[in-house]
């Protein structure tokens, strides 16, 4: 067979056919026709809206074929109605009943299987009528005391059963002999469930709902849930394969125009996908034959399928997979070539677990029976891996060590640091005690003091002040008096005697006063930056030998080029001083007042923002040197440095200090612009997931409150509400949490030891759903294992 279709003036809302499945009805607002089924093609025998005697009752919402009469079809429709056509007739005596029994829209009608002139009905009205094609009115209404009822479905195991779905979640299960109640309910969806359908052969009940899922409930006895599908949009029509046990075919109500036909044992991919539809499919019937069916659709088509035809979603899928947990531990799933028997592979793997060893088992087997209507099977097989030595365990301890002692908040930068460097150091991580005690350094105590200290508020703009040139020009006055009391006292010494002795010196006063200013030399705004510009003076007491004097001007000649040189670099140009600032044997005759104080470069007409500075140093007749053009702004801004190492860190898996500098940097995250918000998300996110493996959910807690990014803090307020269900009804309990709306009962939320009502924190078996209050349920599992209801189960707490 092959895939065909026909296209209709209008969508297509629903479909069936006959008993022998030789004929299909379609219906919808605008389309009522009946078709032939032919070998390639569908043959239109019937137009029931060709009519002219139309009414509202030929919009139809949804379409049955009576099983044991093929002239018999019935309608539903968007006002209430219910017809029931002959197709033996013509024009308007085609409609033989037009029941008006319900107040609202129709959703579902259906032929009982066996009883040629019964009919059933659901509503919007929220009930369900019973009618008798031959009696002018229903016979029996079943109300089901919920919004509105979905659909409605006879059970092929039963005469006088038949199931109903609603709004509100619920399945309820009814005897047409009993209208008063139904036989059962149980809530099977969170959300609206929107279909059913009975399994042809066993006691199963399939149910599609808006909350994506298709379950399976075995009702041979208490209602008991066998399987779950999971799809990727609300389902709005199910129907069983024929022949096939495990498979059902649905359609989705929004999102997804596929036919899927599901495997319910393979939750997650279906069997196979049918992609012809352009719009949502309305439908779905089988021909009898479980390789054919007939879909209709929103896209105004009906079609016809062959599952020669179908894709197979699980055949893309990906064999190979790998898994880590937090002991080091990998779980890998690796590809089999369909060539490689199960032995062969298994010599030419390292040695697999029990786990591996049943895996290939179950390969061998199902590669023996494979068969085209069969789900495919990845042919991989699964190995488990361990550590042999103690470094994961060793990582994971530190890990949780240094969680636990971290400190994050409620002291400054340099305590923070300080204490999280000793964690460190303390739990063998000397060189993240060394990435602290740096991050103090850079972003202290000491940072915000010399901010203010230079007289700005702004920190940015702090670090881009100009440099004091009075520490330079402080400097070169102490090197040139120096150097002349250095000249002076050579020149009396060589006046008086020939064999003079060493000249004594000793620091007083204007050594101080020489120490105060080195001190200062160096200072610029924003960062603390130290330049050990010596005074030419040694501290103490000394004496020069013969030729100790020209030992310490070159020593002070090589320091004064080193403090141009270091301002040099902050700023990035580069310059050559000469090889000496000044001449070592040269004679100073005039004794010229010290030189000025260089003016700021910002009022210098000389220098222009866009002309890299030229610095001259030369000899001049009134003082000792000169400089053209004074230095250019300098600044050393450590924050890409930092944002280096924390990456570092992360590509090395170490997520822990990355977040956690971060947070403990607080405002100064501002300085690191080369981070973007993206990372920074990226590393906090890392965190908190590492820290809930571990399952510090404190410490997770932690870290999403001290966050800075709402895509982080705002994580607390989302989804962090859970629901307990009343014990009778299963309602949840949302206005209070031992007081059930629908029971008006607090009787099962008592606590099981004492027997009163548990209003504050409440503590549960998972097993028994039985509980109460912390302290009580904790006394009574240190002592014994069995429930304190005497319902028999062991229940434990954790």
């Amino acid at each position: 067979m092959t895939t065909f279709h026909v296209t209709q003036e209008g969508p297509v809302n629903a479909l069936a056919l006959n008993k022998d499945f030789s004929q299909v009805a379609i219906c919808g607002r605008n389309v009522f026709k009946v078709y032939t089924i032919e070998e390639d093609k569908f043959r239109e025998v019937c137009n029931v809206r060709a009519s002219k005697h139309l009414n509202v009752g030929f919009s139809c919402n949804d379409v049955s074929w009576s099983p044991t009469d093929d002239h018999y079809l019935a309608t539903a429709a968007t006002n209430g109605h219910v017809s029931v056509w002959n197709l033996t007739k013509m024009g308007k005596a085609m409609q033989e009943q037009d029941y008006q029994d319900h107040k609202r829209t129709v959703n579902k009608v259906n032929f009982h299987a066996s009883e040629p002139n019964k009919l059933i009905s659901g509503s919007q009205d929220g009930t369900m009528r019973y009618f008798d094609i031959r009696v002018k009115s229903a016979v029996a209404v079943f109300y089901s005391n919920t919004e509105s009822v979905r659909d409605v479905q006879f059970s092929p195991h039963s005469p006088y059963a038949f199931s109903a779905v609603s709004d509100n979640g619920s399945v309820q299960l009814w005897d047409i002999r009993k209208p008063e109640k139904y036989q059962q309910q149980y809530t099977a969806h969170s959300g609206p469930v929107f279909a059913c359908d009975w399994h042809p052969e066993v006691t199963w009940l399939a149910t599609a709902s808006r909350d994506r899922t298709i379950k399976v409930w075995d009702l041979t006895n208490k209602p008991t849930l066998e399987y779950t599908i999971h799809t990727i949009a609300s389902i709005g029509h199910v129907k069983w394969r024929p022949q096939r046990k495990y498979h059902i075919a649905s359609c989705a109500l929004v999102i997804d125009c596929s036919i899927n036909v599901w495997d319910v044992r393979r939750p997650y991919i279906p069997f196979a996908a049918f992609n012809e539809h352009r719009d949502i499919a309305s439908g779905v019937q089988w021909r009898g034959d479980p390789d054919i069916f007939l879909s209709s659709g929103r896209d105004s088509t009906l079609y016809h399928h062959s599952f020669n035809n179908a894709s197979r979603p699980a055949a893309k899928a990906n064999p190979q997979g790998l898994a880590v947990n937090n002991n080091g531990e990998i779980i890998f799933a690796r590809k089999i070539p369909p060539f490689q028997t199960s032995a062969s592979s298994t010599s030419s793997m390292t040695t697999p677990t029990s786990l591996a060893k049943a895996t290939v088992g179950l390969m061998r087997k199902i590669s023996m029976t494979q068969a085209i209507d069969q789900f495919h099977h990845a042919s991989s097989m699964l190995q488990h891996f361990s550590h042999v030595n103690e470094m994961a365990n060793y990582e994971s301890e530190s890990i949780l060590a240094l969680s636990k002692n971290y400190v994050l908040s409620g002291r400054s930068i340099s305590e923070m640091c300080e204490h999280n460097s000793v964690v460190a150091r303390e739990f063998g991580k000397p060189h993240l005690s060394v990435v602290w005690k740096i991050i103090k350094t850079m972003y202290g105590e000491e940072f915000l003091q010399n901010s203010i200290h230079a007289g700005s508020s702004n920190r940015e703009e702090v670090a881009h002040n100009n440099i004091n040139m009075s520490n330079i020009s402080s400097a070169v006055i102490q090197i040139e008096s120096t150097i002349n009391s250095h000249r002076e006292t050579e020149t009396d010494q060589n006046s008086k005697a020939s064999d003079t002795q060493a000249a004594q010196f000793s620091g007083g006063d204007d050594e101080t006063e020489n120490e105060d200013q080195v001190d200062n030399v160096g200072t610029y705004t924003g960062f603390p930056t130290y330049l050990n510009v010596r005074s030419g003076l040694p501290k103490g007491d000394f004496s020069f030998g013969e030729n100790e004097l020209d030992m310490e001007l070159d020593s002070l000649n090589a320091d004064f080029h080193n403090v141009y040189r270091s301002y040099n670099h902050a700023d990035g140009s580069d310059w050559i001083l000469p090889n000496e600032a000044f001449p070592i044997r040269h004679e100073i005759q005039d004794r010229s007042p010290p030189p000025e104080q260089f003016p700021n470069h910002h009022h210098s007409p000389d220098l222009h923002e866009d002309t890299q500075p030229i610095y001259q140093v030369e000899e001049t007749s009134s003082t000792l040197i000169s400089v053209s053009k004074i230095p250019k702004k300098s600044s050393w801004d450590p924050s890409s440095l930092v944002v280096e190492t924390l990456k570092h860190h992360a590509i090395l898996g170490d997520i822990q200090t990355a977040a956690c500098v971060l947070i403990v940097l607080g405002d100064c995250r501002k300085f690191l612009k080369e981070l973007d918000e993206a990372t920074e998300e990226h590393w906090l996110l890392g965190y908190i997931e590492m820290l809930t493996s571990y399952k510090l959910w404190n410490n997770a807690t932690q870290i999403i409150k001290l966050a800075w990014l709402p895509s982080v803090y705002q994580l607390n307020q989302q989804s962090t509400r859970i629901n307990t269900n009343c014990g009778k009804c299963l309602k949840p309990l949302q206005r209070v949490g031992w007081l059930c709306d629908r029971c008006h009962s607090s009787k099962y939320a008592l606590c099981s030891i004492c027997n009163q009502v548990v209003k504050g924190l409440y503590v549960w078996c998972q097993g028994c759903s039985h509980g109460g209050h912390i302290a009580h349920m904790k006394q009574w599992v240190s002592t014994k294992k069995m429930c304190p209801t005497g319902c028999g189960h062991l229940c434990e707490y954790g």
